[in-house]
């Protein structure tokens, strides 16, 4: 318990300033690459692996295998069961997890030096050797429908997936990770074994690590830690289309508050234009105090506790999206203000003042998410998947500043289009009626 408690200290214990943080480019002998932050003061490493493609690359008609495959890496592998697995990493007090999004299936893990290699040892047999045992299957599969179901009966959720659903159809992104009951339900051992292969290969591998290890022994590391994944997984699913056009949809629900899903296409990550949206988005959506939204539904009119608009960057697709929560009787109001803020920002733009707050807090911030070995080496690989350059840390800041004020407002009339703006709601709306 002591080793427990001492190991996850770690994880919280912050590296030198943001400038002192040097990214190295490793390769292994056998051909991966990864990025590297050595940080030796503490006897510790933090290490994030992603695999491209993620839930998207479920089979047809087996929606939700991927994520119920992610969910048993960890319920046995090799020679121990999930009761000896769990049992022999909180031993070394080491810690793993495995998530799955639309693009990614991610693994983040955290071990002592000391048991560096019992604990590679262990993630290896995780990865490559996943025992899908009977009983944890169904275990499992318990766990994820108990999910579907309190998401059906969740208006957030609810406005997400009616959301996606419209927007993109039959892709993937249409439709949720989980899957639905029946999908989930009809789901066999060997459809988990096959979404295993589909999706953990060496050809949509990023890896990054901090902490304490050296590029040769991390070059080691990386070489043990994949040998037995297949070479390529499943191809990539194709581009998905933004299918939704200006107007609401509404789902009727039997709820005092109605919950609003709504948005727009949005820009490309790799836009020469992309800081200048994400500056501006600052100035309008930002779910803080200073935004224009928050000022106007909140503080203004009291129509809701919250409201916030953020740009969406996914490997097929980019979104400009917002929710907001209002009561049945004055939802259709906030929806009203939302459409008017859209279009004064659209024709008026920024002022210099709010672009100035704006770059001010978003330079100010970004240091402080380089908080320690974890948060870095997560930063570090969501860098290799968006195609930036290590130099990425060091330049960021200024990208932001050399936004100006016509840049700002040239990409706000550009990007910000009332017209393709859609809403989703889910309650009982009064006054509001359905476009669709």
């Amino acid at each position: 318990m002591i080793r427990a408690m001492f190991a996850a200290a770690f994880s919280l214990v912050a590296l030198p300033a943001l400038a002192a943080v040097e990214i190295q480019e490793v390769t292994s002998p056998g051909g991966i690459d990864a990025w590297l932050v050595e940080e030796h003061s503490i006897p510790f490493v933090a290490l994030e692996i992603r695999f491209q493609g993620g839930a998207s690359l479920d089979a047809e008609g087996k929606r939700g295998a991927i994520n119920l495959m992610t969910g048993l890496l960890e319920e046995g592998a090799g020679d121990r069961d999930a009761q000896e697995f769990a049992a022999e990493v909180e031993g070394l007090a080491a810690s793993f997890s495995f998530d799955v999004y639309d693009d990614a299936l991610s693994v983040s893990a955290r071990f002592l030096t000391e048991n560096r290699d019992e604990a590679v040892t262990l993630l290896h047999e995780a990865l490559t050797e996943p025992r899908f045992d009977e009983g944890a299957i169904e275990r499992v599969r318990s766990q994820v429908l108990s999910i579907i179901q309190s998401d059906a009966t969740d208006p957030s959720s609810i406005a997400s997936q009616t959301f996606d659903g419209l927007a993109y159809g039959a892709h993937p992104y249409g439709s949720d990770t989980s899957g639905t009951v029946e999908s989930v339900s009809a789901l066999t051992r060997d459809d988990l074994i096959e979404a295993h292969g589909r999706v953990l290969a060496k050809d949509r591998l990023f890896v990054s690590a901090v902490g304490d290890i050296t590029p040769d022994e991390l070059g080691e590391m990386l070489d043990s830690l994949f040998d037995g994944l297949p070479a390529e997984g499943a191809p990539m699913p194709p581009s998905a289309t933004f299918e939704l056009g200006q107007g609401v949809t509404v789902v009727d629900f039997d709820t005092p508050q109605s919950v609003v899903r709504f948005g727009q296409p949005g820009i490309d990550r790799d836009s020469p234009d992309f800081f200048a949206a994400y500056v501006v988005n600052q100035v309008f959506g930002d779910q803080s105090f200073g935004s224009r939204l928050m000022r106007e539904v909140r503080e203004k009119r009291g129509l809701t506790y919250g409201i916030g608009t953020y740009l969406v960057n996914q490997d097929y697709s980019d979104t400009l999206l917002g929710q907001v929560a209002s009561g049945n009787e004055s939802v259709a109001e906030a929806i009203d203000v939302v459409r008017d803020e859209w279009a004064r920002l659209s024709e008026e733009g920024v002022t210099e003042a709010e672009l100035e707050a704006a770059k001010t807090y978003l330079t100010g911030a970004y240091p402080l998410r380089f908080d320690g070995n974890g948060p870095i080496a997560r930063i570090l690989v969501g860098m290799q998947m968006e195609g930036l350059p290590p130099s990425y840390v060091n330049t960021r800041n200024d990208i932001v500043e050399a936004v100006t004020l016509e840049d700002a407002n040239r990409v706000a009339a550009e990007l910000w289009d009332p017209e393709s703006l859609h809403f989703v709601v889910v309650g009982q709306p009064e006054g509001l009626s359905a476009t669709n």
